[in-house]
């Protein structure tokens, strides 16, 4: 099968690329509006783009043409965002930060969720996540209807079972993050892992 997502396939290219591009990685994005109302959504248009600095890029889409969701339009104001890793255990609790709620009213107490004050950045992380990263916008790329928000990571906070203390190498048996599969609601575990050496 053959499409051309630039052409005549162009209404295809989520469908497709969200479908076959997996595992994903899921940003859970904590921002701030004026009011100081902690915004909680999921991504999973998103992945670690470098160490030096340390990048992360995420795209979030648009409520509507040309109408930013709230994560970006925070961002845009403060500069500010916190990437919360999702694992099986706060997968359904990050599911119901992906609601559509009225405006001005936090995802946060919506889930059952807690936060956790943040040491860079002003919003807060979220407590229950195994893994937080406080974020300053490097710059946000538009490009056509996508917007790409790439970010240094400014502090890492990471659950204490999570890394081997001595290795700092990830303890395999204590995290377990989830990733998007193909739309529209499919989801994987990582339990099932191997390891590859690489030739030398």
């Amino acid at each position: 099968m053959e499409f051309d997502l630039i052409g005549k396939d162009q209404k295809l290219a989520y469908k497709l690329l969200a479908g076959v591009v997996t595992p994903r990685p899921i940003a859970w994005v904590t921002t701030q509006n004026a009011e100081g109302v902690v915004n909680a959504a999921p991504f999973s248009f998103f992945n670690v783009l470098g160490t030096r600095p340390p990048i992360v890029g995420f795209a979030p889409g648009d409520k509507e043409p040309g109408i930013p969701k709230d994560t970006a339009r925070n961002i845009r104001r403060t500069g500010e965002f916190v990437i919360n890793l999702v694992d099986e255990t706060t997968a359904e609790a990050m599911n119901l930060t992906s609601a559509e709620l009225p405006e001005g009213e936090s995802e946060i107490p919506f889930a059952g969720l807690n936060t956790e004050p943040s040491v860079t950045v002003t919003p807060p992380r979220i407590a229950e996540s195994p893994v937080a990263l406080e974020c300053r916008e490097w710059s946000t790329l538009e490009i056509g209807r996508n917007r790409l928000v790439i970010g240094t990571v400014h502090r890492l906070w990471v659950r204490d079972d999570v890394l081997d203390p001595e290795t700092l190498l990830v303890n395999r048996d204590a995290f377990h993050p989830i990733g998007r599969m193909e739309v529209p609601a499919s989801y994987c575990r990582t339990r099932d892992r191997f390891d590859m050496p690489r030739p030398e």
